[in-house]
């Protein structure tokens, strides 16, 4: 990381907030009721991303290629234990805003690897403010009182704490235990719709903001893979290799004439915040149009 780039750029009225929901299947999305996630994508898009051929379809890959804005040839995450990684030198967006352009950033989760020194982790190596809230036990109810607590948590941040975070990531993993222990079925999706819910309330605590009216807001919610129908992910079929993006802001019209990488998220919140990307970021995807 340069040094080069130490210089404070104005906060201005821009803010991020990225929400990572791991494990959702795109093709299920139109059979359940997620009206939170409906309306980010009808102010601005819903659209497919392929994990690419490199990346392997596991949650550590690709939430580092997601935050990092680079490839897994360049971050070195391959799996979900993150060892050998380099994010020393390709930072996720809440550890290079705080450090390069000392902005006030916030992530929050239950992941181990994501959020602590363990597995090779942490990814979220030093944002302005990290909340780490583990399940109690590794089940898919445990994890769905995790994401609440994780929602909790946020909320607070996000609409009463004097933390005031300018670009925000926050780790929803219920979903994806579900389906490794549980399948792809009802269970799945009601979990699914749990965390729609648990997005609403996001999104109404920035609504509830007191300069909510003068600040301008970018919402991105995204998901790392797919499931297969029985619970799992790994290989390379088509279902697991299939993820998506949907995001609202006020850089963003409708939508993408391009295909989506997940690289372009982390670009998009540079983007967002009025932050041209140092060239030595060499960074990977680009923001939405």
């Amino acid at each position: 990381m340069s040094n080069a780039s130490s210089t404070l750029w104005p906060a201005g009225p821009r803010r991020v907030l990225v929400v990572g929901i791991d494990g959702v299947r795109l093709d299920l999305l139109p059979e359940l009721h997620t009206p939170h996630l409906d309306s980010v994508a009808a102010e601005g898009f819903l659209a497919p991303v392929e994990v690419d051929e490199v990346t392997p379809t596991m949650s550590g890959p690709c939430w580092a290629t997601i935050t990092t804005g680079v490839g897994v040839a360049k971050h070195g995450v391959l799996g979900n234990h993150l060892g050998g990684n380099r994010l020393d030198v390709f930072p996720e967006f809440t550890t290079r805003l705080a450090a390069v352009h000392r902005r006030r950033t916030f992530a929050a989760g239950g992941w181990e690897p994501l959020f602590l020194a363990r597995s090779g982790g942490p990814l979220f190596a030093a944002p302005g403010r990290l909340s780490y809230i583990a399940p109690l036990e590794d089940t898919p109810e445990a994890w769905e009182v995790c994401d609440a607590r994780v929602t909790a948590e946020a909320e607070y941040v996000l609409r009463d704490s004097d933390d005031d975070p300018q670009a925000s990531f926050v780790y929803l993993g219920a979903v994806d235990e579900t389906a490794h222990f549980l399948g792809c079925g009802e269970e799945y999706r009601r979990s699914v719709e749990t965390a729609d819910r648990h997005l609403g309330r996001l999104l109404a605590a920035l609504k509830s903001r007191p300069d909510y009216a003068e600040e301008q807001w970018t919402v991105i919610v995204v998901t790392d893979h797919g499931h297969v129908d029985h619970g799992g992910h790994g290989g390379r079929t088509p279902v697991e290799r299939t993820a998506w993006i949907a995001a609202a802001g006020p850089d963003i019209s409708g939508p993408q004439p391009r295909p989506l990488h997940h690289t372009d998220v982390a670009a998009h919140v540079y983007r967002a915040l009025d932050i041209a990307p140092d060239p030595h970021w060499t960074l990977d995807g680009q923001p939405f149009k």
